[in-house]
């Protein structure tokens, strides 16, 4: 720091010079929460660039008649809301452009049990983002499987139940950040997603009719030969147990047996006896 006097003699004002002092720019202020914003941006995806999507992993019942599978929301929500509660809104697409994000989870408005008849939309799968680490790692299997659960489809208690599609729908999803203040971030809306539907009965397709006719015919000649089989098999056993049939038993009367008497000394009382 230098001291200049005042021009006009010695005994005047002096100003002080600081070295290296510069005037702070209007907006330097205002810079520090968007770098903060920014940093935190960094480590999660803006939320309202994301859409949800059905995953992309190979796996078995994608979709069924009943239930989708989301890749989980990694990565998405920054870290700046971790005391945030991530909630999953299933909306048909109808209710999307009318979607007020205000409605507490768990609301009438927002139950799964009054869905698609007296609401458009209803919130489910809610959790926080320690459920959902940022980075995702190798190998492991990050998805959400919407509709999973049957034993709440019709309790009213639980509002918030993951349960079954109602049809095959369309529908449309998006993830929702909650704190105590209400929504503070929120994602895109997805594609519609449909779900598969099973085929009726009378859109299976059926064999040749002449053919089917020929089937019925050889099963009802080989189900005659077969009850003929079965009542000759009858009726021989009732004939070798009984005499129905004319034929007499087996063992007879016994014979009666003559015995001769043998002298085995061959003793005589007279000479002539011998003769």
């Amino acid at each position: 720091m230098r001291v200049v006097g005042a021009a006009g003699g010695s005994g005047g004002d002096t100003e002080l010079i600081r070295p290296h002092c510069r005037p702070r720019h209007p907006g330097a202020r205002t810079m520090l929460p968007l770098l903060l914003l920014l940093l935190e941006a960094a480590r999660g995806q803006d939320p309202r660039l994301y859409a949800p999507a059905l995953s992309n992993l190979s796996l078995g019942g994608l979709t069924t008649a009943s239930t989708f599978v989301l890749d989980q929301p990694r990565c998405v929500f920054p870290d700046l809301l971790s005391d945030a509660v991530i909630w999953l809104v299933v909306a048909v697409p109808q209710g999307v452009p009318s979607f007020n994000s205000t409605l507490k989870p768990g609301s009438p408005g927002r139950a799964y049990q009054l869905f698609p008849g007296s609401t458009s939309a209803y919130m489910t799968l809610n959790t926080t983002l320690l459920n959902y680490p940022c980075p995702k790692a190798d190998g492991e299997i990050a998805v959400l499987r919407v509709g999973s659960e049957t034993v709440c489809q019709r309790d009213y208690t639980r509002p918030t139940c993951n349960g079954p599609l109602p049809g095959p729908g369309p529908y449309r999803v998006r993830f929702v950040a909650w704190d105590d203040s209400g929504p503070v971030a929120e994602t895109k809306w997805s594609e519609p997603i449909t779900l598969k539907t099973a085929t009726p009965w009378n859109n299976i397709p059926r064999t040749d009719r002449g053919h089917s006719a020929a089937m019925i015919a050889l099963t009802s000649i080989l189900t005659i030969l077969f009850a003929a089989l079965l009542a000759g098999l009858v009726a021989m056993l009732v004939c070798w147990g009984s005499d129905a049939c004319g034929v007499s038993s087996t063992f007879s009367k016994p014979e009666a047996v003559t015995v001769q008497r043998y002298n085995t000394h061959h003793v005589y009382d007279h000479p002539r006896d011998r003769l």
